[in-house]
This record gives structure tokens, sequence and C-alpha cells, in this order.
């Protein structure tokens, strides 16, 4: 399928840019106004004081929930104000707190690896900071970040309908690459979404901001959802209920902490001596166990998927050959998908249509609770959270 790249901003519209302090969204944000925009800069405000303030003694990486943010709100105003940007900060808290971090305990205590950053792009990012800009009565052409993707149109109407809609392609800087982030943001959503740096290189956008004197460009760049000294602090609100640690074969190696300090395929911090190495093979939440297994034995060629999005709400008739990806590091990989059929007792586990998605070659350590996102021609194409691997 051939696909058009949608148009950027162009002089006179009014633009809306999603900032955090970093250098993507600053220097996103300083290309429109110089391209004769009417910009607006617009911060979400997640950080609500809920967790002490810890002090490592290190510097601590870039994190999006942490007491950091008032710091970069200051950096905002002060880029905005230097500028004559209109900037607002749009307070998400109470939906964040609901949303995001409620659902990355959940998910953990599940036996299952959440994946936050996807689900605050879909309903904080471009869900809550958009309806705290409506509510202050800002009308506007377009939502701009400094995310590294694409927008596009297909020429055609999408898996044989009369629907074009906007949809998600890579972008240029392969190495920057954000797609998988971005694939359940609703496709109405998209219509007004634009991402200016789609292509440009990542060292091109350092060497800009540094040109133009940007205090963003003397930023670490990378960012976690959280940083890793608050995570027992954020699962302090239960205690954790410890169990076993079994092998395939259900013989005990050790005592796990609580399943939710567990992730499908970890190999450190464990806790158990054997005389080979392994990795966390599968996480038994009824049971409350962890069980171990060799790297070989971590493979799997097919998995079932749920909780799907698909371009316009327009799901495939038929199986399709795509390329999927099963985890933001891994590469995208051959498959094809079909609906999955089961009987009434299996079908309630799901959310929505289960799909089944069979791998042309085995993928190591399949986790439930991430994304399989498929890609066709480098375009998102749908995407669905893993509810469980196999071996067919």
């Amino acid at each position: 399928m051939k696909y058009e790249m949608q148009e950027m901003p162009k002089a006179g519209d009014t633009v809306v840019v999603g900032m955090s302090g970093g250098v993507d969204s600053t220097l996103t944000a300083l290309l429109l106004l110089q391209r004769g925009c009417k910009v607006i800069g617009a911060t979400m405000s997640l950080w609500d004081g809920s967790l002490p303030e810890i002090h490592t003694g290190t510097k601590t990486r870039e994190a999006c929930f942490g007491p950091g943010e008032e710091e970069n709100i200051e950096e905002c105003k002060r880029f905005c104000e230097a500028h004559g940007i209109e900037y607002h900060v749009i307070d998400v808290k109470e939906t964040y707190k609901n949303e995001i971090l409620e659902y990355f305990k959940n998910e953990y205590r599940n036996g299952r690896t959440p994946n936050p950053c996807i689900r605050c792009n879909m309903l904080i990012k471009f869900g809550a900071l958009l309806a705290g800009i409506e509510k202050l009565g800002i009308k506007y052409d377009y939502f701009c970040t400094g995310h590294y993707a694409k927008i596009v149109r297909p020429e055609t109407g999408v898996f044989g309908s009369d629907k074009r809609p906007c949809m998600i392609a890579g972008a240029e800087d392969v190495s920057k690459d954000q797609t998988y982030f971005l694939y359940r943001v609703p496709s109405e959503t998209l219509e007004k979404v634009r991402f200016p740096l789609a292509a440009m290189k990542k060292a091109d956008v350092f060497a800009l901001a540094k040109e133009a004197g940007l205090e963003a460009a003397n930023r670490e760049e990378s960012q976690d959802f959280i940083g890793e000294e608050y995570f027992d602090v954020l699962f302090a609100d239960k205690p954790s209920v410890p169990g076993d640690i079994i092998d395939l074969d259900g013989h005990v190696l050790g005592k796990h902490r609580g399943i939710e300090h567990y992730t499908v395929g970890q190999r450190r911090g464990l806790g158990v001596a054997v005389n080979y190495p392994v990795y966390v093979h599968s996480i038994d939440a009824k049971n409350n166990l962890v069980v171990l297994a060799p790297n070989e034995a971590l493979n799997s060629n097919a998995l079932i998927a749920d909780d799907f999005v698909w371009p316009a709400g327009v799901e495939p008739s038929e199986p399709i050959d795509v390329m999927v990806k099963i985890r933001l590091a891994s590469k995208p990989a051959a498959a094809r998908i079909e609906r999955y059929t089961c009987d009434a007792e299996e079908a309630a586990k799901y959310r929505g249509r289960p799909w089944k998605i069979t791998f042309a070659e085995p993928q190591r350590a399949v986790a439930p609770g991430q994304s399989a996102v498929l890609y066709k021609d480098g375009v998102i194409v749908g995407g669905g959270v893993i509810y469980k691997a196999f071996t067919v």
C-alpha cells in the first residue's frame, strides 16, 4: 500500500506543542515559531509529591514521574517567555495516578510486564493533556510533539474499506524511532497530530539546539517512566508476598520476594544458585510462583494478544503477513496474524477479540503485558497486548 506524508503546520497556523523541557520538544517549538506559526506551549503536570524525595548521592536519570518536574516546568517557562510563547501547565495528576501508576502496579502484581509509556501516550499526553487544553478554550490547528515518527495517510482504503485514516510511520532516524510507543493513539486524534522532527537525525537536533543556545541542549536525553530508586517505594502501599522460585519441572530453587519484582527474560537479581545460567521463563500469579529456565527455553513462535486497536477501527477480514515488534528494543519480526477462535469460557478471559500471531522464527522472552505492534511497509497497521506465548 502507498501512503501520503501529511503536511506540516504552515505560517499562520495555531500549534500547541507538548513540552517536557527536553531538547526534542523545545526545538520543535522553536522550529514552528521560526516557520511563522502561532505556538502555544503546554506541559502536563504529573508529580503529586506522593512519594518521598530520594537522594541517592549520584546523578539520577531523567524520569517522567518524579520531583524533577518542577525544574522542567521552570525551564519551559523560561524558554517560552524568552520567545514570546503563550504557555500553560495542565494538571493531569489524578488521571495519571489512576490510569498509569495503578495500572503499572496492578500489572506487575498480576505477573505481567506493563508498558506505562504506551498507556501514557494514549490516555495522558494525547488524551488528558489535550482535554485540558480544550477546557481552557484554546483552539488549535495542530498538536505537535518531539516524537520521532511520521503521520501518513493511505492512498486507498485500509484493509479493503473506504476509510483512509491518519496512521503512524517510522522516522528517518531509525535509532530513535518511537512509533512503538504511539500505536494506541486513536486515528481521529492523529488527524491533528504532527511530528516536526520526523525527517531529522538526533545529532542534527542537538546541533540546531546548541546553535540556538537552547538550555535544553545541555540536558540528559534519556527518560525513564520512573527512577529506579522509586520502584520499591511505589510498591510499598501493599506488602510483597514471598513465594517459591521453581524450574520447569517444579523443583524449588529458592524464594522470591514478591512477583512484582520480576519480569520475563530477567537474569539478574534472582537470588538462586544453580550451575547453569537461568532466566525468568514465566510468572504464575495464581500460585505465586516465579519459573526459571535456561535461555533456550525462553523461545516461542506464537502468541495470543487481545485489547487490539486498528486504524479507524477497521479489522482485517483475512489473515495478513506483517512485521511485529514485541517490545521497544526488539527488531520487527516476520509473522502472520489471524483471528483466534476459542470456546466461550476461554473467550471470556480476553479484552475484545483475541488474535493469534505466528512468527516465521522463534522469538525470545515474549512477555505478557507488553504490546505486539504490527507493521506493514513501515507503517503501523494495528497492535494489541500480549496475553500469552506458546509454541506451535
